[in-house]
């Protein structure tokens, strides 16, 4: 049969493609891409009843020489890092790096062509797979041997497969496979191959296979069974490529022969140590089969102590055994759990290193040897005054969260065991809730880990995967406990308002239930492990913005505690104490470097941040100090260094930061009738003023609400509108008490700042003094703000978030706040005593003392106005 004499370069790396043998190469690339698009026209047009030689796709399968180590580094691949060759093996055409430099994408790269061999093997493309992008699986079956005479490339504009690297050979006459006496070596030949069918048969071989071979040795040829068996048994690179460069079938045979005894004298020896063991030809169970061999030695010698001394030291796979022996001894497991270690290593002995059952088990042991099931914290020891200094000196305030810290060391010191806590800081960002956690753990001389659960949505994130996955693995929380080493660590759950809720991965919200929970975290089960541990020693610190997105059941575990925003005072001793220092090292500067007064911190603080925490004040002293750094480095170069000022005043913030990006809002509008200015909270923790807005015009008596109002707001607004209707009279607002107000009129109502919504009981108070505003004429003062909630009697409602509203005004330049009489003692407690000094409060227990304290009050018929009743 005639085959092409110019053919398509495919290299093989690595691997040798002998006749009459299937190899499945990976190619990619354009050219790759032209080759199967070729192949699948032939298979297209080709004819059932047509075996035209023509129709079929043929390559030139040619060896590479090994590459050449860079810089002398030979890197030597040990036993179980060669994988396990199947019926088709894996062959690459070119490394990850040959590909990476190859500019054409070719088959063949460019630094590969000169480690081509001269000979090769013609192969037959008989099977195409896509695998991904320009990826391409090609099974290649050996057709025959050739002698490379010249490589050749096609031009870019050639019609069929341009760029491709061609070879031009010439294969061997049918004359020159022959030779003198070769009958003679073809029968040793063929008594060589049924000797290791036997062999086969006698180590147990599946009889499917055994009949595949059987079938092989009688039917096929002697040169294509040379080759086959050749493929078979254990031949290095080298070996096979003297069996493809061989043409004389005497030679091949006589090679052949001595490869074949090789192989029959290494099956013979391992018989010789106990004909029950399994005899596996690859190459990955080797080290399986070699601590068999070790075991039937000390059979033989009658030897029933465990491989120990030089035996050991000798093989190392059954040091690591012994290395997770003594792991698992150490980690004084509880008595259930030793169990199932025990019965994990007799199953782990029996697997073979190459199953993937065995690096699940091994995997699992060394989870279980690695857990700290009885290993606390060193030092236990608690000094009362030391944490509290500690937390004194990390963060400024905080006295609330502070006492609850030291109340939990207390107990523990007194008692010696007690529940850990479950607590939760809710504040706004950047007030220190995460660096509390930290310096919570350091005054407790306990471990910290931090576990940030924003985004997260999968249940087995949490509670880990079971086994039976690919790639599975322990939950975050079992995974925290084994970085820390030790089984009361203190973890901090970062972000619990931003954890994922219910979906289709399950709801890990809920598989936090059980580990927040100190009933019932003594005997939490991650599906990995499947065996339980005790978390009750382990305090949990969760963080939130936002008490409103974490659900009730869970919340319900957690102590809240709650962490306002700062004032412009404790602002100010942060950045001096923190801030400054912290920048000052971070930007290579010394402390006489930097001057920075208390006036210029607060003028930063006041107008260019407008925030709860710091995080933007930290940005804007940084931004500062970096100019510093400039006119330094500046100065020296013209050693001018001694010239340098380090101080800093309002002059030097405006030059550097650029103008005010925030003033005191209440300066900046002047008083209409029907505007007023109120107190709102937002569900973050931050809190801030916003205006109440209200006019008239000729209408039918509609009310009109904009600002992206909530339902409870609109609400407020009604009620609002229906007591200043009912009270019109003793408000001024008609001249009778019959007379209809509003009814020839709309009103409406607007609250600036429509992209954010807004919503709340706590502006009931806010829109009656706009409504009394509006058609009184009176203006209310710019520098009075207002909260509260009013009913249809006109009594005054409590509402919250009452710190955060207060500061929020003191930042604002608000000087006097009308508020709820049943919020005095949320003031007092929770508000600075420096902000209430500065600020003017009027407590309000109806609606009449609301408008006298705004100066809307009217002296007509005050016996009316509703008296509240003491008795």
């Amino acid at each position: 049969m005639k085959y092409p004499d110019n053919l398509i370069v495919l290299p093989l790396e690595n691997k040798v493609l002998l006749p009459s043998i299937v190899l499945r190469l990976t190619i990619r690339g354009k050219e790759a891409n032209d080759l199967t698009k070729s192949y699948f026209r032939q298979v297209a047009s080709r004819s059932p009843d047509t075996n035209n030689v023509i129709e079929h796709i043929y390559v030139a399968c040619i060896p590479m020489r090994p590459a050449i180590a860079k810089n002398n580094n030979i890197h030597k691949l040990s036993a179980h890092q060669i994988d396990v060759p199947s019926q088709a093996p894996f062959v690459p055409v070119s490394s990850k790096e040959q590909q990476e430099n190859d500019t054409n994408d070719g088959l063949v790269a460019s630094e590969d062509r000169l480690r081509l061999m001269k000979y090769g093997c013609i192969g037959r493309i008989t099977r195409v797979q896509r695998s991904g992008i320009n990826l391409y699986g090609v099974f290649v079956e050996g057709i025959a041997r050739f002698k490379v005479n010249h490589f050749s490339r096609n031009p870019s504009t050639a019609t069929n497969f341009p760029g491709c690297w061609m070879v031009n050979v010439s294969y061997p006459d049918n004359d020159s496979l022959l030779s003198t006496g070769a009958d003679r070596e073809i029968m040793a030949f063929k008594n060589l191959s049924l000797d290791f069918v036997n062999r086969m048969r006698e180590l147990k071989l599946p009889q499917t296979l055994l009949d595949q071979l059987v079938k092989v040795v009688n039917t096929s040829s002697i040169s294509a069974l040379a080759d086959l068996l050749m493929s078979i048994i254990d031949t290095t690179f080298e070996e096979k490529f003297v069996m493809l460069s061989t043409w004389s079938l005497g030679d091949r045979l006589k090679k052949a022969t001595n490869y074949m005894k090789r192989q029959l004298s290494v099956l013979q020896i391992s018989n010789s140590f106990g004909s029950d063991l399994d005899s596996k030809l690859s190459i990955k169970q080797r080290e399986f089969y070699l601590r068999q061999q070790l075991d039937a030695i000390q059979d033989e010698l009658k030897n029933k102590k465990p491989i120990t001394g030089s035996l050991k030291n000798n093989s190392a796979d059954l040091d690591d055994f012994a290395e997770l022996y003594d792991r698992l001894a150490q980690a004084k497991l509880p008595n259930d759990i030793v169990v199932i270690a025990q019965r994990e290593l007799k199953r782990l002995k029996k697997l073979q290193t190459s199953s993937s059952e065995w690096a699940v088990a091994r995997n699992y042991l060394d989870w279980l040897a690695d857990i700290p099931w009885d290993k606390s914290s060193s030092n236990m020891k608690i000094d009362i005054k030391k944490s509290r200094m500690q937390l004194d000196k990390d963060h400024f305030g905080l006295d609330h969260v502070k006492k609850r810290v030291v109340e939990y060391l207390s107990v523990i010191k007194i008692k010696g065991d007690i529940k850990a806590p479950i607590l939760c800081l809710v504040g706004p960002p950047g007030v220190g809730k995460t660096s509390l956690g930290k310096s919570i753990a350091q005054s407790m001389d306990r471990q910290f880990h931090r576990i940030s659960l924003g985004g997260v949505r999968d249940e087995a994130d949490m509670r880990g995967h079971r086994r039976t996955y690919v790639g599975a693995m322990p939950g975050l929380i079992i995974q925290g406990i084994r970085k820390c080493g030790v089984n009361d660590p203190l973890f901090l759950l970062d972000e619990i308002d931003k954890l994922s809720t219910s979906n289709h991965h399950g709801n890990p919200a809920a598989a936090l239930l059980e580990v927040l929970d100190p009933e019932q975290n003594h005997s939490f089960s991650d599906h990995y492990l499947n065996v339980p541990f005790d978390l009750s020693k382990t305090l949990f610190i969760a963080t939130a913005n936002s008490l409103d997105t974490i659900p009730e059941p869970l919340l319900d575990r957690m102590e809240v505690i709650e962490i306002h925003g700062y004032t412009f005072a404790e602002k100010l001793h942060i950045c001096r104490t923190h801030l400054i220092p912290k920048e000052i090292k971070a930007h290579g500067l010394e402390n006489h470097h930097i001057d920075i007064p208390d006036e210029t911190i607060l003028f930063i603080a006041e107008n260019y941040t407008r925030e709860s925490g710091v995080r933007s004040l930290q940005r804007r002293i940084a931004a500062v100090i970096r100019h510093q750094c400039l006119v330094l480095a500046e100065l020296r170069e013209d050693n001018r260094e001694n010239t340098f000022n380090a101080s800093i005043d309002k002059r030097d913030v405006e030059m550097i930061l650029g103008s005010m990006k925030y003033e005191k809002e209440a300066l900046e509008r002047e008083g209409y009738p029907g505007v007023v200015t109120g107190l709102a909270y937002s569900g973050s923790g931050n809190g801030g003023i916003l205006f109440v807005e209200a006019t008239k015009m000729p209408g039918s008596g509609k009310l009109h609400l904009t600002g992206s109002l909530g339902k409870v707001i609109q609400e407020s607004a009604h009620i609002a509108i229906s007591w200043v209707k009912s009270h019109a009279y003793e408000l001024g607002l008609t001249s009778h008490q019959k007379e209809k107000m509003l009814e020839d009129e709309d009103i409406h109502i607007h609250f600036p700042g429509g992209s954010i919504p807004k919503d709340g009981p706590s502006a009931g108070i806010t829109l009656v003094c706009a409504l009394v505003s509006l058609y009184s004429n009176k203006c209310i003062s710019t520098t009075i703000a207002m909260t509260g909630e009013i009913s249809l009697r006109g009594q005054i409602l409590p509402v919250g978030g009452i710190k955060e509203k207060v500061i929020s005004a003191h930042r604002a330049g608000i000087q006097k706040i009308i508020m709820p009489y049943k919020n005095k003692k949320d003031l007092e407690s929770d508000v600075p005593e420096t902000i209430r000094d500065e600020i003017e409060f009027c407590y309000a227990k109806n609606i009449w003392d609301v408008l006298d304290a705004a100066s809307l009050g009217s002296n007509r018929n005050i016996l009316s106005r509703i008296i509240e009743s003491h008795l």
